[in-house]
């Protein structure tokens, strides 16, 4: 049997996480000087409600070495191989960390997403269904080589103050956008971040233009599955991208998540995003 494990990055419904039976590794996330567990005893509101109260923006933390080989040990007990997928190693270095823990443990392999949010989650979910179907990992490896080489993953921004802060943009850069009310659309390409164009007009409007813009027209999509992700606290413009995806109407499966504390502390509260596979 092969074990898949991953991390609180993959964004993956707590529901499906269990119904198959995936163990998660939380990043660290450092609120007010604390370091807290993503997902465990911290949550996107307790980070929103810091920031907005004028403090310092969360950071957060890799996995570790020692924790991850502690994992791959307790696993490797129950299971014949454990099957382990990271975060891109260009967003963090939980990769890296994750390969060096399992020199020290036998029949543990480490992947690279590649890929971020629930552009990681999907290789992680997909990896779980070949496990539970009985593929080995000498069959489900090439699997996610391929599947990670053909996965769409993208997002437009609300905001650009949490990005500012952390680093990822110049304070003139976020200035000029609010300024124009622009929401810059970010694709995953090749393991990096880049702007793929950039929308105008409020959130609202922004998420419809988006998620119709991605969709219509294209008869290159895998239409097994569809992921929309946000950070938002209610449905709003989760309701707006459901709306659309189910007017398009190809796709087999939908599935909703929302955005961990990990992704929140770089791209901040009304942010969506929506994944899927090329064929």
């Amino acid at each position: 049997m092969v074990k898949i494990t991953t991390d609180s990055t993959c964004d993956l419904p707590r529901a499906l996480l269990e119904a198959h039976n995936i163990t998660v590794a939380p990043l660290g996330v450092v609120k007010g000087g604390k370091l807290y567990q993503d997902g465990i005893n911290i949550r996107t509101a307790d980070i929103a409600a810091h920031v907005d109260a004028g403090g310092e923006i969360t950071t957060t933390n890799a996995v570790n070495i020692a924790d991850y080989e502690d994992l791959f040990r307790r696993e490797t007990e129950k299971y014949d191989a454990v099957l382990h997928i990271d975060i891109g190693s260009g967003f963090s270095c939980c990769n890296q960390n994750a390969r060096l823990a399992a020199e020290e443990v036998p029949e543990v392999y480490v992947v690279d997403s590649g890929n971020l949010s629930v552009g990681h989650g999907a290789l992680v979910l997909a990896a779980a269904e070949a496990a539970e179907a009985g593929k080995s990992v000498g069959e489900i490896l090439p699997m996610l080589e391929d599947l990670a080489g053909r996965l769409e993953m993208s997002f437009v921004l609300d905001r650009l103050d949490y990005m500012k802060k952390g680093g990822r943009c110049s304070a003139v850069t976020a200035l000029g956008a609010n300024l124009l009310k622009l929401h810059p659309c970010i694709e995953v390409v090749d393991g990096k971040m880049g702007v793929v164009k950039k929308y105008r007009g409020s959130i609202e409007k922004v998420v419809a233009d988006y998620v119709r813009e991605r969709l219509e027209g294209r008869t290159d999509i895998d239409t097994s599955r569809v992921i929309i992700v946000d950070t938002c606290e209610d449905d709003r413009l989760a309701s707006i991208a459901r709306k659309y995806v189910e007017e398009d109407g190809r796709f087999a499966q939908v599935i909703e998540a929302k955005a961990g504390c990990t992704i929140f502390s770089h791209c901040g509260p009304n942010t969506l995003g929506i994944l899927f596979a090329r064929k």
